[in-house]
C-alpha cells in the first residue's frame, strides 16, 4: 500500500519550505505555528496533522490546501 500519508506530507512540507528558501523558524512564524511543531511535522517520525494546521501551512505557502497535499 505504500508509505503512510504522514511521511509523504513530511517530505512535501520540507520540499515546499526549501523551495521557498525558508527556515523551519520562518515557516513557523508565517503559519502562526510553534517552531517545535514544524520540526515534528518534518521529522522522520512526523506527528498527525490537524485540518487547522493544513490551512495555516497552505496560507503560509500561498497555495491551496489541495496543492499542499499534492504528492
Amino acid at each position: 500500500m505504500g508509505q503512510p500519508i504522514r511521511y509523504k506530507f513530511a517530505r512535501r512540507i520540507r520540499e515546499l519550505r526549501k523551495r521557498k528558501g525558508l527556515t523551519q523558524q520562518q515557516l513557523a512564524e508565517l503559519a502562526d505555528l510553534d517552531y517545535k511543531h514544524v520540526q515534528r511535522l518534518e521529522s522522520k517520525n512526523p506527528t498527525d496533522v490537524k485540518l487547522e494546521t493544513l490551512e495555516k501551512l497552505a496560507k503560509a505557502f500561498k497555495i491551496s490546501p489541495k496543492k499542499l497535499l499534492d504528492f
